[in-house]
């Protein structure tokens, strides 16, 4: 039975294509475990899959704002968000993150090591270890390539020679970024007796299969992507924790609210949303997250903390969100339109991608609850916008009718068994 090892971290909308990958190679009869936090033990076991605790990295026993690994909400800037994501998670603690990996494996080795790059150091061992590596993406793919704009910024395809000029220097700034973090980096990777490298971002992506698991139609399918990358489908599994279908009643058109599972500091951005709805003829579902307090509201508007999104989408008119990717490819494959306030991390790429495909409209976390209520309105009122996202939906139906993220799994065991047949071991080609 060949065996996985996937390792996790309590990163919100992260979590659940991971573990909706974890549950597809258990339903798959292979022998899965998955390092985690502590957190996610029991959601882990859910899957069927091995849960083992994190010890050394870094890691969350409780969810609360205070036990958040890097509270970039707190950041004056996006740079400066960026960098607590890097040295809080990615880089700063890799040696930490290594040595719990090398551990397990020492335990019980495993046939493949399955990790996003966030846990650069997860990486770093199954190297060491000269384990098969697939890196994840459970968002927009971040990887740098000729003729595809940076990720972060939120922007749109380069049109004409400023804007290539414009992706060439960023693509230079957002690497040296990366780069700053090369020290503890390259110190983990001493520790486990391997070379230093000079480019942390190429470095990510010479794992044996770096899969995103999002939409080839939604992420900018007319652009090249680094030779690598593939593209394998998005995961649409709902937390555990979601609960049960509870529509408000009425048959007004119905519009839902996600702003994120996990803190960002979204308690004033949810009045307002909910202050919008108010104004308007429609009943809404606002659901606040494990995060925030319940608040009040208009008597349109139901507020809850979870809900299933998957099951309200059939039944909605509209989404208002953040624009993290969980929320945002589950309301286009439901071929539902999107109102889009980014407020950090890849929310602005996935909400640039949104309006490249006519599905929504994006507005300022900032803005009154008399633009949003317009936004509602316009994303309700002008067809153009359903049509786009139900384009969508269909493409990305096409797309989910196989799991091509496991079958790339089990390719790469696959081709590593075949090569250990022969009485040595290489990465697989791609």
């Amino acid at each position: 039975m060949p065996s996985f090892l996937f390792c996790a971290w309590d990163g919100g909308g992260a979590v659940y294509p991971t573990l909706s990958l974890v549950t597809a190679l258990v339903e798959r009869e292979h022998d899965v475990r998955v390092l985690g936090d502590p957190v996610l033990i029991d959601e882990i076991e859910a899957t069927g899959a091995e849960a083992i605790a994190w010890r050394r990295a870094p890691h969350r026993t409780v969810r609360t704002p205070e036990s958040d690994l890097f509270k970039d909400w707190e950041a004056r800037t996006p740079l400066g968000a960026f960098s607590r994501v890097r040295d809080g998670l990615m880089f700063g603690p890799a040696a930490d993150t290594a040595r719990d990996v090398v551990d397990e494996l020492e335990r019980r080795p495993a046939d493949a090591l399955v990790a996003e790059p966030m846990l650069a150091g997860a990486l770093i061992a199954g190297e060491a270890a000269n384990v098969p590596v697939a890196v994840i993406t459970t968002t927009v793919d971040p990887f740098p390539a000729t003729g595809r704009p940076t990720f972060g910024p939120g922007l749109r395809p380069a049109a004409g020679p400023l804007g290539r000029l414009r992706d060439r220097a960023l693509s230079r700034a957002s690497r040296a970024g990366w780069n700053r973090g090369r020290p503890a980096l390259n110190g983990a990777r001493a520790e486990l007796g391997l070379a230093p490298v000079d480019d942390a971002v190429e470095w990510l992506t010479q794992a044996d299969r770096v899969l995103a698991l999002t939409s080839e139609a939604f992420d900018y399918p007319e652009l090249p992507r680094h030779p690598k990358v593939r593209v394998v489908g998005p995961r649409l599994d709902d937390p555990g924790w979601a609960g049960e279908l509870a529509l408000p009643p009425g048959d007004a058109p119905l519009v839902l609210v996600g702003l994120s599972s996990t803190y960002q500091a979204q308690e004033d951005v949810l009045r307002r949303t909910a202050t919008a709805l108010g104004t308007l003829p429609v009943r809404a579902l606002l659901t606040t997250g494990p995060m925030v307090e319940p608040l009040p509201a208009p008597s349109n508007v139901s507020v809850v903390a979870a809900a299933p999104h998957a099951a309200v989408l059939p039944h909605a008119a509209a989404v208002v969100t953040h624009g993290g990717h969980g929320t945002v490819i589950k309301s286009l494959a439901a071929g539902v339109p999107l109102v889009l306030m980014p407020m950090g991390r890849d929310q602005r790429d996935n909400a640039a991608r949104v309006l490249a495909a006519g599905a929504g409209v994006r507005l300022r976390r900032s803005a009154s609850p008399a633009k949003i209520a317009a936004a509602i309105r316009t994303v309700l009122e002008d067809e153009s916008y359903r049509m786009a996202a139900q384009r969508l939906a269909a493409a990305i139906a096409s797309e989910m009718a196989q799991d091509r993220a496991a079958a790339e799994l089990e390719q790469l065991v696959s081709l590593q068994e075949g090569v250990q047949d022969s009485g040595t071991w290489r990465p697989s080609p791609l």
